[in-house]
């Protein structure tokens, strides 16, 4: 009686403890999931509006010209661009949803020309506004549009490929840039003597050195923290079985605890040879180190950008903080080099795409495909292998 009773409340927490790990696991994808619903229009927004201000500055400074479609062909050439860089984005990353569904099937397959197509509708109207005495101003008007596009739009698409990669790449880089500016102006505040850059007179060396260290630190202990949760740094993907996007995977060797010798001056002071750490600690030193010494530099560039036409902020929309470009200045460039980053030291082959790539091929390709790389792997001396194990 007392065995059955045992092994009945054995069941019963084991199954608790299932039942238990499967909701926990469960709300953490539903809040990844939330959290990436949130993340991408809010990028979208914050993209839209840092477009808007920069426009109507030139607009502000040339609209006693009274120049015909500006503002309506600015608008439209943002809407062309971000049909082209979020068509990419989809069809890159979910490309098995997409070849499911005709319609979107059609649009991918053509969406290139369906996007030029559409940038030159933009470019013949403009053509046709062009109105004599104001083509030189005119001209400028379509470079300051096509710029604000490469600085806005391109650098807020590379923001949503880093989140794709994973919500670890997304949240790190703007922590640190957020963690610099607050530690650079600390620093500054109670240490400042001495000038950084005559652009920005309040900036000064002891607030760019203690913002360094301090967003270095920051950065690995950030890291260390969400490098432990699998929502964080896995990859958002479409799985086809399930008919669902996932967040579950299992953490590459970048997210997996490993052991690090210490230099002879640590172990001296520690007493400790080899400490645990995530290799992407490692990796966001270089990210803490960009925000720290090269993010400042986007600030910088604004600076100059509105001392050159004697404003003070882009707009008004934060109370006491300017406009919203006055807050992502940094932010842009510093997607853009953790975008270059991944690709460069992080990203390599990724088999699901290939497979996903493969799928959407004719049989008689598939087959082909399927007996070119079995003659391969027979070269290799790895099929013979993997028959002799079956």
């Amino acid at each position: 009686m007392n065995s059955s009773i045992q092994r009945f409340l054995g069941y019963s927490c084991s199954q608790s403890r299932a039942d238990e790990f499967l909701l926990s696991k469960t709300v953490a994808c539903c809040c990844f999931l939330l959290l990436l619903s949130v993340c991408l229009p809010q990028v979208l927004c914050v993209q839209i509006k840092c477009f808007h201000e920069i426009i109507t500055i030139g607009y502000s400074v040339y609209h006693s010209y009274h120049l015909p479609w500006f503002r309506t062909l600015s608008w439209y050439f943002l809407l062309c661009v971000n049909y082209f860089f979020y068509g990419e984005t989809v069809t890159d990353y979910f490309f098995t949803l997409v070849q499911r569904e005709e319609p979107l099937r059609i649009l991918s397959k053509y969406h290139r020309f369906i996007s030029f197509a559409l940038y030159l509708t933009g470019f013949c109207m403009f053509v046709l506004s062009l109105v004599k005495k104001h083509y030189r101003l005119q001209f400028y008007m379509f470079g300051w549009t096509h710029v604000t596009l490469l600085i806005v739009v391109t650098q807020s698409h590379l923001i949503i490929h880093n989140l794709f990669e994973g919500m670890i790449w997304f949240i790190v880089p703007i922590s640190c840039v957020i963690c610099n500016d607050i530690m650079a102006y600390m620093f500054g505040f109670f240490f400042g003597r001495t000038p950084l850059i005559k652009l920005s007179p309040k900036k000064t060396w002891e607030g760019f050195i203690g913002g360094f260290f301090a967003t270095i630190v920051f950065g690995i202990l950030l890291s260390y923290v969400m490098s432990g949760y699998s929502y964080f740094v896995c990859p958002v993907e479409f799985n086809n079985d399930s008919n669902s996007f996932t967040v579950d995977c299992e953490p590459s060797e970048l997210f997996q605890l490993q052991d690090y010798g210490l230099p002879p001056v640590l172990q001296s002071i520690t007493g400790w040879t080899t400490v645990k750490l995530y290799p992407f600690q490692i990796h966001s030193i270089a990210l803490s180190a960009f925000a720290s010494i090269m993010g400042p530099f986007g600030g910088f560039f604004a600076s100059g950008f509105k001392r050159a036409f004697k404003i003070k902020d882009f707009a008004n929309t934060i109370p006491g903080h300017g406009g919203i470009m006055d807050r992502f200045d940094c932010q842009y460039l510093m997607a853009t080099f953790v975008n270059v980053y991944i690709a460069s030291f992080i990203r390599g082959p990724n088999p699901s795409k290939v497979i996903q790539q493969l799928l959407a091929l004719r049989p008689d390709q598939q087959l082909h495909i399927f007996n070119s790389l079995k003659a391969h792997l027979t070269e290799k001396g790895l099929l013979p292998a993997l028959e002799e194990a079956a």
